[in-house]
């Protein structure tokens, strides 16, 4: 396995962070085994607004699903990707005119590239952590 580096957030700002409300769920998936349906569900179940973007989906848990960030009406707090790193730059670029105030590039994902163009657009970057785990370790 490859060691994936983690972002340097405390725990202190990652409490912040999850204390924000409304996410979305780039590459949400309609299969209930992958995390990236399990972890939002979970978010969605603990009271977090959840939207799903996935183009390949009308709707996931219910939800009206998005083809991209950008048709997406209102604010967004928190963009959560699960997509492959090599994937993550043109989300986070659309990602960026959103302006959300994190980006979270979920368990295994990690774009320099990316992480740095959002961080000179002034949004906080969470990279290779899981929201889910995160959460269930700063409730306690």
């Amino acid at each position: 396995m490859i060691f994936v580096e983690q972002d340097p957030s405390s725990d202190e700002q990652i409490r912040e962070i999850l204390s924000l409300n409304k996410i979305a769920v780039v590459g949400m998936s309609k299969n209930s085994s992958k995390a990236a349906h399990y972890v939002p569900k979970y978010l969605s179940d603990n009271g977090y607004d959840v939207t799903p973007v996935n183009p390949t989906a009308d709707e996931i848990l219910g939800k009206k699903c998005y083809s991209s960030l950008s048709e997406i009406d209102g604010e967004i707090d928190v963009v959560d990707i699960f997509r492959p790193s090599d994937q993550v730059l043109p989300v986070v670029q659309e990602a960026i005119k959103k302006k959300p105030k994190v980006i979270w590039l979920q368990e295994g994902i990690h774009n320099s590239e990316a992480e740095d163009l959002a961080k000179k657009a002034g949004i906080k970057v969470v990279f290779n952590r899981c929201m889910l785990a995160e959460h269930q370790r700063l409730s306690k």
